[in-house]
């Protein structure tokens, strides 16, 4: 039996009818919306061009993007112990990658089912025997601090986009910004206290983040022998990422695609390449996710050489 099969099985509250039309009727909403926005794309760009870039590119800076990916994704899984220290939960940083990777695969590759934080949560309740609300708010100020890493770096790069300093002063997104991290801060540091311990150092790993995906779009535009302006690209990108977050599509996908086509012709990007970097940059998450499908054919492997509960008591007793 599984891990996965044995949480399902200890769950106190098994899924019902109910949650099970539920999740059929959410796989089918996101295959429709998924279906449609990616109708949209490739109405308004040829799906042969994207084919033909990802053909003749630079397979070296592919190579190069599919690395940055995978930092980011190290760095995300380190970000987010941050966070769990802040509820007192000191996981292994193996542990934490190996479920990391299971979670992302989860995520992107069985969207109808168990979701990856979901699954974390309640992995995490079971084995520490810690509030599933707790686990959950690390979880949720792991996400949230990568919204806010995305914002700072949306703010920086409007700088070098003329077509947002024709419309609006740097000065008006600098301060909204400012304002909002001001006002985010003092909401958690009055209801949410425990997560300031850890709250500046988690959100600096949260910009490392983004600054490696960053980085991998970076390389895909090099791959394509570009020697334009990468601003309006990167720009765009971290737009589509805070679409993506919104659970309405497969990992994404077609959400990314649909901005990337929108705001080509405001930005005066090349289209065909815009959306290139969308499907680029699913096709590398999609790899790098595959990494988990090895810990749900070797569940035992997952917390391979970790100390048992007891001990886990007695190296925090000692350490404190």
């Amino acid at each position: 039996m599984t891990t996965f099969e044995e949480t399902v099985e200890d769950n106190p509250n098994p899924r019902t009818w109910k949650h099970k039309v539920w999740n059929v009727t959410k796989l089918l909403l996101k295959l429709a919306v998924t279906s449609v926005l990616l109708w949209y794309v490739f109405s308004k760009q040829p799906i042969g061009e994207i084919k033909d870039r990802l053909l003749h590119a630079n397979y070296w800076w592919m190579l190069a993007a599919i690395l940055m990916y995978a930092c980011s994704m190290i760095a995300s899984a380190w970000r987010l112990l941050s966070f769990f220290k802040s509820i007192d939960l000191r996981l292994d940083p193996r542990f934490n990658l190996r479920l990391y990777a299971l979670g992302i695969f989860y995520n992107l590759l069985l969207p109808g089912g168990i979701g990856g934080d979901g699954y974390k949560i309640y992995l995490l309740h079971k084995r520490y025997n810690l509030p599933a609300k707790r686990v959950f708010w690390a979880i949720a100020f792991d996400r949230l601090s990568g919204l806010w890493a995305i914002g700072l770096i949306v703010v920086a790069l409007t700088l070098f986009i003329p077509q947002i300093q024709e419309q609006i002063h740097i000065a008006i997104p600098m301060a909204i910004f400012v304002v909002g991290s001001a006002i985010y801060y003092i909401v958690v540091k009055i209801f949410f206290k425990d997560f300031t311990r850890h709250f500046f150092k988690g959100h600096a790993k949260a910009v490392i983040v983004q600054s490696f995906q960053v980085l991998a779009i970076l390389c895909f535009l090099m791959g394509q022998d570009f020697h334009g302006k990468f601003a309006p690209y990167l720009l765009s990108f971290l737009i589509s990422a805070l679409a993506a977050v919104v659970p309405i599509t497969f990992g994404g996908a077609g959400a990314r695609e649909a901005i990337f086509a929108r705001l080509s012709p405001i930005f005066n990007m090349n289209v065909g390449l815009a959306v290139f970097l969308s499907v680029s940059f699913y096709l590398v998450s999609l790899i790098v996710a595959l990494s988990g499908l090895y810990y749900v054919i070797r569940p035992s492997r997952l917390e391979e050489g970790l100390p048992s509960i007891g001990e886990d008591e007695a190296v925090d007793k000692i350490s404190n």
